[in-house]
Parts: structure tokens; C-alpha cells; sequence
């Protein structure tokens, strides 16, 4: 017996593995397979944990945020679009800011046929810590965007110590 006999993809005329043929395709392969794709459509719609905690409602967060950090101050802007500004609320209590409004549909349900639209309640809460100076905080609102400005304590901005790396592992 030859050695190339025992390779698969060297019996007949074709260069590609039997595994990947449609034609005799192995039923285990395509088996994985298919629950693997059973697995990504299943949890496709439970959305991926947030850095700040929690189960986000679907594939993605919402309101979605933006994080920015400096040494004075942390920034934070959420997007809300269609939302009016007094259906925001806006909230600091021991370190976490807390995002929270409701979404209202401009007609009632008798009239849509069908909607990809998010409506209803939303909350969403970013564990920022004690360094912000919670009487100098402020928000703006702009073209759907809400951006919320916390500025840090004194103590927080001369606190921070730089850690030296070893690198000579």
C-alpha cells in the first residue's frame, strides 16, 4: 500500500478534502455546524454583557454611550435620538450616574402594521466611582446626543500614582 492512498483528498480527481465537498460532506461536520448556527441565532438576541454591569435589552446597549476620561474631568454622552429632552432624567448617587427616560411612539398601535422602532422605558446605570464632584456636574442636550460632564474631585486628580512595570521577566 502507498502512503498517498491513505490521504483523503488524493483519491479521486478532486484536490479538496472529502470533509469539504458538499457532495460527501461527513454528517458530524455538518452537524457541528448546524448547532453551532442554532447557538449564534439563539443568542443573538440577548445582547452582550455592558462594561458597567448588567444584560444590555438587545444586540446592542441603548442608549449607547461614549466614555471619555481626562484629568480633570470624566465625560460621558449618550445617544437618544427622537427623545425629548424632558423625558431624560439624569442622576448621581454615590458615584453612579444613571441614565433614564422613556421613548414615546408619535402613533398608537392600531395604526403600525410593522416597526424595527424601540419604544418604551430605558435605564442605564455607569458605576463612575467616587471621584466626581457631585455639585459641579452638568448635561447638555443636542440633536439626540446627551452629554453629561462630571468633573473630578481635587483629591481624586492629585491622587493618581503611576506604577513602575518590570519588564525584565
Amino acid at each position: 500500500m502507498n502512503v498517498r492512498d491513505l490521504i483523503p483528498w488524493n483519491r479521486g480527481s478532486s484536490q479538496v478534502p472529502s470533509v469539504y465537498r458538499g457532495d460527501d460532506m461527513d454528517p458530524f461536520l455538518s452537524l457541528h455546524r448546524n448547532v453551532n448556527r442554532l447557538f449564534d441565532d439563539v443568542f443573538r438576541g440577548f445582547g452582550q454583557p455592558s462594561a458597567f454591569g448588567g444584560m444590555t435589552p438587545f444586540n446592542g446597549s441603548w442608549p449607547t454611550v461614549e466614555v471619555e476620561e481626562n484629568e480633570n474631568e470624566i465625560r460621558v454622552i449618550a445617544e437618544v435620538p427622537g427623545i425629548d429632552p424632558d423625558d431624560v432624567e439624569v442622576l448621581l448617587d454615590d458615584g453612579v450616574l444613571t441614565l433614564r427616560g422613556e421613548k414615546k411612539s408619535e402613533t398608537e398601535d392600531k395604526d403600525r402594521r410593522f416597526t424595527e422602532r424601540y419604544y418604551g422605558r430605558f435605564e442605564r446605570r455607569l458605576a463612575l466611582g467616587g471621584q466626581v464632584d457631585e455639585n459641579k456636574v452638568a448635561a447638555t442636550f443636542k440633536n439626540g446626543l446627551l452629554a453629561v460632564t462630571l468633573p473630578k474631585t481635587e483629591k481624586a486628580r492629585t491622587n493618581v500614582k503611576r506604577i513602575t512595570i518590570d519588564s525584565t521577566k
